[in-house]
């Protein structure tokens, strides 16, 4: 059975835009074959500041093929049904930020999986957050 994910975005702050609505299948590298592995879906609550590891790639049980089709996806879901656009969870790469995503934000991106390349979250505050992720990779 194929992933797949799908984005949708339309807006009117850009004349002219007709929007973007695209879908693709996760396949593993180079090929037309279904990516085979996930860490499966994970919620995790952070209730401090500080940057913790989301994805520890040295730690997976099956181990990703390092600089292949690894995507993962992150979403900040605020905390107890509340989804509250002021709290921000700086997302990195080995605690290097790359973006903030604030309550109902999300993101899909592709990953390296190399070792040490972890996937960390770090909350702005202390305010209790919940994220929810989940990371589609090739087996090495």
């Amino acid at each position: 059975m194929a992933t797949t994910c799908t984005i949708s975005v339309s807006s009117d702050i850009a004349p002219g835009f007709a929007g973007i609505n695209e879908t693709m299948t996760l396949t593993q590298a180079g090929t037309l074959t279904d990516i085979d592995s996930t860490t499966g879906f994970s919620i995790r609550k952070l209730s401090a500041t500080g940057a913790v590891d989301l994805v520890t790639m040295a730690n997976e049980l099956v181990e990703p093929k390092d600089s292949v089709a690894a995507k993962i996806y992150i979403r900040n879901i605020g905390h107890k049904g509340v989804i509250d656009k002021s709290i921000g969870v700086t997302i990195g790469i080995n605690a290097e930020p790359i973006g903030k995503l604030y309550g109902g934000d999300w993101l899909m991106m592709p990953l390296t999986c190399i070792d040490a390349d972890d996937i960390t979250v770090n909350p702005e505050n202390d305010t209790t957050v919940v994220i929810e992720y989940m990371m589609f990779y090739e087996e090495a």
